[in-house]
């Protein structure tokens, strides 16, 4: 596979916050994402997206494009797939860093015999995720696999 740039600009805004965007994704539809430091730090602002919750998120959504990649790949048909994410920021010989990362990925299916399929393709996501190789993180996961039966009419 060929290297790829993804291109990103930050722009201070005011005290500590400034507005994120992409030039590629920009032109598309418009979107830029504000950020702040988090409220944990001096002068941090609560309910806006911090460098933190974006690290955290990168490693979540990371696992569940690759999951939809290799379930579409694999043939595994599913109602929706959800992740709850924690990341856990430390000081780890003498610096800040995030040292783990707890993924919670749900998938749920329609038939229970493909508990075990959904299962392997999740550790599969988890061990092809480019964004978990880049990272210094320790990044576990707890897996749930739910069974919703399809509902027929008339029944």
């Amino acid at each position: 596979m060929e290297s790829h740039i993804y291109n990103v600009v930050i722009n201070w805004k005011n005290s500590r916050r400034g507005i994120m965007c992409s030039p590629e994704l920009n032109e598309k539809n418009g979107v830029c994402i504000e950020v702040a430091t988090p409220p944990e730090f001096p002068k941090g602002i609560e309910g806006i997206w911090s460098p933190e919750h974006l690290f955290v998120a990168s490693v979540s959504s990371c696992l569940m494009t690759t999951f939809l990649a290799i379930a579409e790949n694999s043939t595994l048909e599913f109602e929706s797939f959800s992740c709850q994410a924690e990341g856990k920021l430390e000081m780890v010989e003498g610096k800040l860093m995030m040292s783990e990362i707890l993924l919670k990925p749900t998938v749920v299916i329609h038939n229970e015999v493909y508990i075990d399929k959904a299962t392997r393709i999740l550790k599969k996501a988890e061990n092809a995720c480019l964004i978990t190789h880049s990272i210094k993180s320790k990044v576990t996961m707890e897996i749930t696999v739910k069974v919703k039966p399809i509902l027929i009419e008339g029944e």
